[in-house]
């Protein structure tokens, strides 16, 4: 047997009897409503009270009518069944408006708090998990809870408190008739318990099931234009079915499960009922019970239903118990990259130097490293350009400034301070990045502009706009800032994409400027306005730029070139063409060579082939 399967049979052991542990978080938080809490609870005896009280109402009644054919007595007793009725109706009430109340803030609480856990969470983390899992977590899972809440949590205090006070009022109106009524019960908990853990398996596995579709399905929708340039379509919706297909055979094994279990309980506990009320029919027989204290016998009914209930209930917490575990173990999740306990002051102002001391890194223990001691510096107000080819570890270089990653050994510094020595939030708010692939929300543009300070006057983030160029398409726009940019900004060019980005961080007003591919995307026209613009954005600022146009990386006062994760080289452009190093062979592919032909021209056609 290997680990991992002996690891699953000791937790299949260890889950015999299945424990409600992992819904303990959840209840602490109840607990935060002592007051609501408490009415709730009241009302809800209150209720189960007048609930236990009828069964002995209706049996007065009846022999009212039929024993002491009393018309007043059955005016009294019906009046009295209505007033009730009455006062169950507002316990109600009370109790499912208390209980909701509770139950929706601690639901929204939860959600507040597991989202904010995400969005704290290292770019590691997400590494590892698809987005869409997570929003099932965040919206599949955590609606499980609030059932438990909401429903399941009530019904088992009320179904408690059914079983004690009709076992209760059974014994003292007829002791013989409560072993029977109790027979049922050894039978139903162990049937409990047996389809309770397959349940709670069961339900786990619908779950996972959903939040691999869900992942998929968000997978596809935002690489959309790739799966319709490839003509993908049918094929993506054929995968998203088969999912589905495999959620449904799973929904319908569980189902089997409940079936079985719930049909089994009814079964049983019914059963006892009946041998009950025939006991109680040889009673009448015998002139030992009039027919009113018959119906009082209803009373077994409410104990037989209850420990069914509860059978039930026990069946449903386990479903839930697969959901708490996932919520709070993503609740608990430490980040790779967090606050240090006790972080140093950024000295202000902030000069901008930035330093790579000795810095080797890799994305996990079992891979190999992606950097081998890179030293570097930006002295403040410097410009400093990274080259090299594709996956050389670039952007995993200018990542480990703000901290996205940790180096794995060595040390990266701003302003003489080691940057793991400093609060995330600080070390971030005095870092200003310019991704290759910039990122909109689905706001308007004036929003993704002030996404950078939230604070920021409709002046500044015109002014900022205007330092970015932007305003050149922005006016073009339907509603200028105002104008919707579509989820991802797909109403947007890349191009004008990329110049909102920059817009941001001229609105930031960062001391460090990291430019990944910053000019990528932009045609000729918009990339000779965006360098114009970012001469007054990079005036003062230590500049890490990334890029594979010259163009841009020629203007840098100093060049690090970078192969294999190591520094190779660094100087000025003029000082590395002289060198004729890697710098200069990169340089000299991208100059424009008369001899070469057309590309439609070179070798032989598709067609010809």
């Amino acid at each position: 047997m290997s680990g991992s399967d002996a690891a699953s049979a000791a937790q299949g052991k260890k889950s015999a009897i299945p424990s409600p542990k992992p819904l303990g978080p959840l209840f602490k938080r109840v607990r935060e409503y002592p007051g609501l809490v408490a009415i709730g609870t009241l009302t809800l005896v209150m209720s189960v009270g007048a609930g236990l009280a009828f069964p002995i109402v209706v049996g007065r009644l009846l022999d009212a009518a039929f024993v002491f054919a009393s018309a007043t007595r059955l005016n009294q007793v019906t009046l009295g069944l209505i007033a009730l009725f009455l006062v169950q109706g507002v316990f109600n009430f009370i109790q499912v408006w208390t209980l909701t109340t509770v139950t929706e803030r601690v639901i929204a609480g939860l959600r507040g708090d597991l989202f904010r856990q995400l969005v704290s969470l290292s770019p590691g983390f997400f590494a590892e998990r698809r987005s869409g899992e997570l929003s099932s977590r965040l919206t599949a899972d955590v609606t499980m809870l609030q059932g438990v809440m909401s429903y399941q949590a009530t019904e088992l205090l009320r179904q408690v408190l059914y079983l004690i006070g009709g076992i209760t009022l059974l014994t003292w109106m007829q002791p013989r008739l409560t072993l029977t009524t109790l027979a049922v019960v050894p039978v139903i908990v162990g049937a409990a318990f047996i389809f309770g853990r397959l349940l709670r398996r069961s339900s786990t596995q619908v779950q996972d099931k959903v939040a691999e579709a869900t992942g998929m399905a968000d997978e596809t929708f935002g690489h959309i234009r790739v799966v319709q340039s490839f003509t993908r379509e049918s094929f993506e919706a054929g995968r998203y079915v088969a999912l589905l297909q495999e959620v449904v055979a799973v929904a319908l094994q569980r189902a089997r499960v409940r079936g079985v279990f719930f049909g089994s309980i009814t079964f049983v506990g019914f059963t006892g009922v009946a041998v009950v009320l025939w006991q109680g029919g040889q009673l009448v027989l015998a002139k030992q019970l009039t027919g009113g204290e018959l119906v009082q016998l209803l009373l077994a009914f409410t104990v037989a239903a209850a420990v069914g209930a509860l059978a039930q209930l026990f069946g449903q917490f386990q479903e839930a118990v697969g959901a708490a575990q996932r919520v709070f173990e993503l609740l608990a999740t430490k980040s790779d990259v967090a606050d240090p306990p006790a972080p140093v002051a950024l000295p202000r102002p902030v000069r901008g130097d930035v330093r790579f001391d000795a810095v080797s890194f890799r994305y996990g223990p079992e891979l190999p490293d992606v950097l081998h001691d890179v030293s570097f510096r930006i002295v403040p107000g410097e410009v400093v350009a990274l080259v090299g080819q594709t996956g050389h570890g670039k952007t995993t270089i200018a990542s480990l400034v703000p901290r996205f990653w940790d180096p794995t050994r060595g040390a990266v510094m701003l302003d003489r301070i080691d940057v793991r020595r400093l609060a995330l939030h600080e070390l971030r708010s005095v870092i200003g990045i310019v991704p290759q692939e910039p990122a909109l929300m689905s706001g308007t543009v004036r929003e993704n502009i002030a996404f950078a300070r939230p604070d920021a006057t409709d002046a500044d983030v015109l002014r900022a706009a205007k330092a970015a160029h932007a305003m050149e398409f922005i006016d073009r726009l339907p509603n200028g800032l105002s104008t919707l940019v579509g989820e991802r900004g797909v109403k947007l060019s890349a191009g004008q994409r990329q110049r909102i980005a920059i817009a941001r961080v001229f609105l930031k007003d960062p001391a460090v400027v990291i430019l990944d591919e910053a000019t990528s995307s932009l045609d000729s026209a918009s990339e000779k306005a965006v360098e114009e613009a970012m001469v007054d954005l990079l005036r003062g600022r230590s500049t890490l730029i990334i890029s594979h146009h010259f163009s841009t990386v020629r203007r840098a006062d100093r060049i690090v070139v970078i192969e294999h994760g190591r520094v190779i080289e660094e100087g000025s452009h003029t000082q590395l063409l002289g060198d004729d190093g890697l710098y200069a062979r990169l340089y000299r592919l991208q100059q424009p060579d008369a001899a070469r032909a057309p590309l439609s021209q070179r070798g032989a056609s598709r067609s010809s082939k």
